[in-house]
């Protein structure tokens, strides 16, 4: 039965109170007590207090203010983890029956922000470890320790629109990388970056290069980022990891590289002062303040899924948050959205696109199949 409703679009800090309290369940008061005091003004800012949570063990070079390729790899390297992602899929666990399983695993880097666990890397690099995914308690999460040390990680937030998400460990006296000011950079001059090209297997990896443009808009998917241009090397895995600046400190994320034939040296990064903010926002509430909410997690029907299993292609409703647009609007677990404000949805890129053209508030029109 095809069933038409008028969708609201709350507002995040409203629907993701509650997604906050799931995610930050596992935490102690003294994060909740030392969130802004601590980890928002010694983490993300440059002076002396972050320069002191800087526990590298090494000097600058001899003119004070540069250094070395090989120092910037002791200084930061050991701030620089690996990151894989799990899942244990099953398509028939959400329709009809069966329990054949298959493992998908894929690794990334990621940057460690401060001395109890936060890691900052790519959402696209842990995204189905989100609970909006609707697989995330199929996915697991694992850090690797240039010292050696693996630990399970949770995660804390992401931001799909600026590819930033923020994960956590339980350890603690980790090495803290020093964040940088990206606005003072200039195109020439040297850059590093560090991370896991291809996974574990090459962890670590330092390439030199430089700053090669800024401000370079970059398609990706259904987004467009402002990103750093650089020739040091990115290759799949790098994902997350650091591009560090002469003074050892880390002025982007390595994000993007484009890869054609023929085509060399054109990797990308997104500016740490662009992260600041949003990074900021995901440690202390698991989410981006003001974008409009849905509440619903989802599976994608596709083609072939259709045929077998006999449902619309849309996206099949995984888990509807609790006091969210969606659940005021009668959406239940095991409905299709087929339709959104007008026009078809077949997969959560879809109904993303279509949720950045209104704000919080607005009222759309949802189309969903229930048997």
């Amino acid at each position: 039965m095809k069933t038409y409703i008028a969708l609201v679009l709350i507002t995040s800090i409203i629907s993701s109170s509650i997604v906050g309290g799931i995610l930050y369940s596992s935490f102690s008061a003294k994060l909740n007590s030392q969130a802004a005091a601590q980890t928002s003004s010694a983490l993300f800012t440059n002076n002396g207090n972050s320069a002191q949570a800087v526990k590298t063990g090494t000097t600058s070079s001899s003119n004070g203010n540069m250094y070395s390729a090989v120092d910037i790899a002791k200084k930061v390297g050991p701030s620089i983890v690996g990151v894989r992602m799990t899942v244990t899929s099953s398509i028939s666990q959400y329709f009809r029956g069966g329990n054949q399983q298959q493992d998908t695993t894929s690794e990334g880097s990621g940057i460690i922000i401060s001395s109890d666990g936060y890691i900052m890397t790519n959402y696209h690099v842990v995204e189905y470890a989100d609970p909006k995914s609707g697989v995330s308690s199929q996915a697991l999460l694992e850090v690797f320790l240039p010292d050696g040390k693996q630990a399970q990680a949770k995660f804390i937030g992401g931001d799909d629109e600026n590819d930033l998400a923020v994960i956590k460990v339980n350890l603690t006296n980790l090495p803290v990388a020093e964040l940088g000011d990206s606005s003072k950079l200039e195109v020439g001059e040297p850059a590093v970056a560090i991370g896991n090209p291809l996974g574990m297997e090459f962890a670590g990896s330092v390439t030199v290069g430089v700053i090669s443009a800024l401000n370079r808009q970059v398609e990706t998917e259904d987004k467009t980022l402002n990103l750093i241009q650089t020739d040091a090397a990115i290759n799949p895995g790098n994902s997350g990891g650091a591009l560090v600046n002469s003074k050892g400190q880390v002025i982007g994320i390595n994000t993007v590289k484009i890869s054609e034939t023929g085509v060399e040296g054109l990797g990308f990064a997104i500016p740490v002062n662009d992260a600041k903010p949003i990074v900021q926002q995901l440690v202390k509430y698991g989410y981006v303040k003001g974008r409009p909410f849905i509440g619903i997690s989802g599976q994608e029907i596709t083609q072939v899924m259709s045929a077998r299993y006999g449902l619309p292609v849309g996206i099949y409703i995984v888990d509807v948050t609790s006091g969210s647009g969606a659940q005021k609007a009668g959406i239940e677990k095991g409905d299709v959205l087929v339709s959104l404000a007008g026009k078809a949805v077949k997969t959560m890129s879809d109904v993303n696109t279509i949720k950045k053209g209104y704000k919080a508030g607005d009222t759309v029109d949802a189309v969903i199949v229930r048997n």
